[in-house]
């Protein structure tokens, strides 16, 4: 194991995974500092979200290697897990909690003791402004009220490493701004954030690390400040990067 202090946040080496016979991730490797704010970029279907999921577990990789935090997946992936926090694609919550009950049982799981949890849930759901809903029940909740407690949840035992996967999908332009100011902020004291979105000016605001990710491979991998090196938007730059900068063929009917 690589020594815990030096290692990268995340260090990927030749990944792989193959559904039906195509190669949803196909060699990629990429290298994540600690303490850094990491936007990875793709189309639809270009792999970001099957890579997060083997980064925790979720599926195995067909090969290659992966290690988060200086720990080695999949052989030390409970330490790994006491070390991560997750926001996915789909907010997996418990629908028949209310958001103090959801959140003190996400601490409960990492071993906080129960009034240490409880304590931080009631913290969260006022950070996130979701107090006056504490004892509403989750399946209750909007899409933007279930990522902020989605959010909360990935925060409540403090991880060094956040994976966070379309994150600001559905969530209004106020909760949008509190949650991008909550993990700036958790970047400034050390924390590594790992994210996925299609909205590439908030991925302009808040990264500055960038890889893109087309048909399983890393097209382009830099700063933020190289990726935009002259005048071109990141936007522009991915475009180009997938292909996707054809005219578009008009329909004459339309």
């Amino acid at each position: 194991m690589a020594s815990e202090a030096v290692s990268p946040a995340i260090d990927i080496r030749d990944l792989r995974k193959v559904y039906e016979g195509r190669a949803a991730v196909d060699g990629l490797s990429l290298t994540v500092p600690r303490g850094c704010f990491f936007g990875f970029l793709g189309p639809n279907g270009a792999g970001k979200s099957t890579t997060i999921r083997m980064l925790t577990g979720l599926i195995p990789a067909d090969s290659g290697s992966i290690e988060l935090l200086g720990f080695r997946m999949p052989d030390q992936d409970m330490e790994i897990k006491k070390r991560i926090g997750l926001v996915p694609d789909e907010s997996l919550l418990f629908d028949r909690l209310t958001g103090l009950e959801f959140l003190e049982f996400v601490g409960r799981m990492y071993s906080l003791e129960r009034p240490q949890a409880r304590q931080r849930a009631q913290e969260l759901l006022e950070l996130f402004e979701l107090g006056d809903e504490r004892k509403k029940l989750i399946a209750g909740y909007s899409k933007g009220m279930r990522k902020r407690v989605a959010m909360a949840a990935s925060l409540i035992h403090r991880p060094e490493l956040f994976l966070m996967d379309e994150p600001f999908e559905g969530v209004d332009a106020v909760g949008a701004r509190l949650m991008k100011d909550i993990l700036l902020d958790q970047v400034r004291h050390g924390a590594t954030i790992f994210l996925t979105s299609h909205v590439l000016e908030v991925v302009e605001r808040l990264c500055d690390h960038v890889a893109i990710i087309n048909k399983g491979k890393i097209v382009r991998q830099r700063s933020m400040a190289e990726m935009r090196s002259g005048t071109e938007t990141l936007e522009e730059v991915f475009v180009r990067e997938v292909g996707a900068d054809r005219a578009f063929e008009r329909l004459e009917w339309l």
